[in-house]
């Protein structure tokens, strides 16, 4: 049986510094960077069951739609090492349909539930080992998504000339993935390679993941980094500052519309007014093929307090929050929003740079043709599943 849900036990740990890394495994459990309190303070989150995973994705101490991947594939993998051999597999079942319903836009997290489940049906033979298993499929799925961006950055810098601006929304980096990041691996690989890159980070209300998060990870790396708020974009497109905008993606559908943190639609449509480059980076598991376009990309509204509060750190480091709204005001709040297709310039992946029209681009990705032959090759399944 699953334990009773219930939010996980907050530990201190070392921080690392030019090495940002929103999860580690260590001594059966699983440690988070809570980045509800990043820039503040760095403490980590100690899970050692699914439904504190579930809560911590929930609650967003790890967010971005690869990292909670992961987490959720850690997830399980807690239950199949600390649950009873007798009823593990329903133990493990149950795990993974509660991480599910934790965020529903990010495709990943289905990903990769999806990917320990089929690892459950591969071991089930072996109930006295599951644990060992299940948690190196769960590590797999974890080194996988870390040579993805490292992939997608290697792929992604040969668009940017030796001297650029970029504009990114949000948080796109080492906290949203297994450590590189997919929007800033790509400004990370550029800046390996001596590119002179500079950022504009929004700073992404309500959550402000871009100024609390995105500023402070480059910052780790000494990367040319400034931020602006969200409505400052058009005064600096119509200044001509930006060389390019690189957003990451929770979801993209078949036809290449592809939702991101709300926000994203709004500088699509600035870039493409003012003739600047909108890429989207993100690994093969983003791409839903079950989804035929933008429409059917579920999109997931959140409560109101994170648009009608705020909280931040005094002069002496402690915790605050403030109400910023009138009581008792009407609010919406969703938290993501979708971009057509017909706006993105390109979609940076792990396997190559994919271009319109992307129904085609993205048809070949997955079921490419050798040379010569007038068959497909089987199916290919997600990014690091061969």
């Amino acid at each position: 049986m699953l334990s009773e849900r219930r939010s996980p036990a907050a530990v201190v740990y070392p921080p690392v510094r030019r090495d940002v890394r929103p999860l580690v495994w260590t001594e059966n459990r699983l440690l988070l960077l809570d980045q509800r309190i990043l820039p503040h303070r760095e403490e980590w989150i100690s899970c050692t069951s699914a439904s504190e995973v579930e809560a911590a994705i929930r609650t967003m101490v790890v967010r971005g739609a690869p990292a909670i991947g992961v987490a959720a594939a850690f997830g399980v993998a807690l239950e199949a090492i600390h649950g009873d051999v007798a009823g593990i597999e329903e133990t493990i079942r149950s795990a993974a349909a509660l991480l599910r319903e934790a965020r529903p836009t990010a495709v990943n997290l289905h990903w990769a539930l999806d990917r320990m489940l089929e690892a459950l049906e591969r071991y089930r033979a072996e109930p006295l080992r599951l644990g060992e298993l299940m948690l190196a499929e769960a590590q797999s799925i974890h080194a996988e998504d870390l040579e993805a961006n490292r992939a997608i950055g290697r792929y992604g810098a040969a668009l940017l000339g030796h001297s650029a601006t970029v504009l990114t929304h949000c948080n796109a980096g080492a906290l949203a993935t297994s450590g590189y990041g997919t929007a800033l691996g790509v400004v990370r690989a550029a800046c390996e390679e001596g590119k002179k890159i500079a950022v504009y980070a929004d700073e992404t209300r309500p959550f402000l993941q871009g100024a609390r998060l995105t500023a402070w990870e480059l910052q780790q790396d000494e990367i040319d980094v400034t931020l602006i708020t969200d409505n400052m974009a058009g005064h600096f497109f119509q200044q001509k500052r930006f060389d390019a905008v690189i957003v990451g993606a929770d979801r993209i559908a078949r036809n290449g519309d592809a939702a991101n943190k709300i926000g994203t639609y709004t500088l699509a449509v600035l870039a493409s007014a003012h003739g600047v480059p909108f890429y989207i980076a993100a690994p093969v598991s983003t791409i839903d093929h079950a989804c035929a376009n933008g429409a059917g990309i579920p999109i997931e509204e959140r409560s109101a307090r994170e648009v009608t509060h705020a909280t931040g750190a005094d002069d002496q480091g402690e915790l605050h929050t403030i109400n910023l709204a009138p009581a008792g005001i009407g609010v919406r709040h969703p938290a993501f929003d979708v971009t057509p297709a017909a706006l993105i310039t390109a979609i940076i992946t792990d396997r190559g740079i994919l271009r319109a029209p992307y129904e085609e681009s993205i048809a070949r990705l997955i079921n490419p043709s050798p040379p010569g032959s007038r068959n497909p090759s089987p199916r290919l399944r997600g990014a690091g599943q061969g």
